[in-house]
């Protein structure tokens, strides 16, 4: 037993040392730019938190009201296509400012329940709608990187990102602004191949603004819609961002 302790230490020991052993650097003085650009393709999943009003009074255009109850919900995360560009400037060995101009294709799948409406079952008679969104968005991060390792270094990242929606309105129950702003973090690594430096990143975007585009309401033709329209009061954009980064 003694005997397979001590062969188990100087495996795990030689283990740790290759582990810890220093390799040919790719591309070495990549860093030291002050300056430097690059592309980016990702994926992303939407997401919207939505507060709803309750119960209310939907006066008509002919002066009469209307009663209605209807809870509006994003249900679900829906994937969308991210295609961008990335500039970076270096301000110290650890952090550099970066902007990564995005464009971001994709769209929310919301579901209106009628709680005043039942089917035969009971159950709330359910609307759905797809808002479709194209973001340009105009990231601002700091970025703070660990020493590099042999070909690879870790970091995280920190900023805002000012987004404009480019969809165009139309005649559906809930629309947004043209305008948002949003929080982000996240994390990745800079991986150092022979001819170019490949990074992997995954961060997390959350809205800080009120996104609801209301004066929609007062553009619908069908007056029916409104009911749905104005069952919620505001909205939060979400986003998961998983990029590839090309320098």
């Amino acid at each position: 037993m003694r005997r397979l302790l001590i062969c188990l230490t100087l495996a795990l020991s030689a283990l740790c040392a290759t582990a810890q052993e220093r390799k040919v650097q790719n591309k070495p003085y990549i860093d030291l730019r002050p300056l430097h650009f690059g592309v980016s393709i990702g994926l992303h999943m939407q997401d919207a938190e939505f507060v709803n009003v309750g119960p209310q009074t939907v006066l008509m255009p002919d002066g009469q009201s209307q009663q209605g109850y209807v809870l509006c919900d994003a249900d679900m995360w829906n994937p969308g296509f991210s295609v961008g560009v990335l500039a970076d400037l270096r301000l110290h060995q650890h952090f550099s400012l970066r902007v990564t101009p995005t464009m971001h294709f994709g769209a929310k799948h919301l579901v209106y329940r009628n709680m005043l409406e039942l089917t035969e079952s009971g159950r709330p008679v359910e609307t759905t709608q797809d808002l479709k969104n194209t973001y340009l968005s105009i990231p601002v991060d700091i970025k703070f990187s660990a020493e590099r390792f042999n070909n690879y270094r870790p970091y995280l990242i920190a900023g805002v990102s000012p987004m404009i929606n480019l969809t165009g309105k139309d005649q559906d129950y809930v629309q947004l602004k043209r305008y948002d702003l949003m929080l982000e973090v996240g994390l990745g690594c800079d991986f150092y191949l022979p001819f170019f430096k490949l990074i992997p990143e995954l961060k997390f975007c959350y809205g800080l603004t009120n996104a609801l585009d209301k004066s929609h309401v007062d553009e619908l033709t069908d007056i029916n819609k409104r009911v749905f329209a104005q069952s919620v009061s505001s909205a939060h954009t979400k986003m998961f961002v998983l990029t590839l980064y090309f320098e």
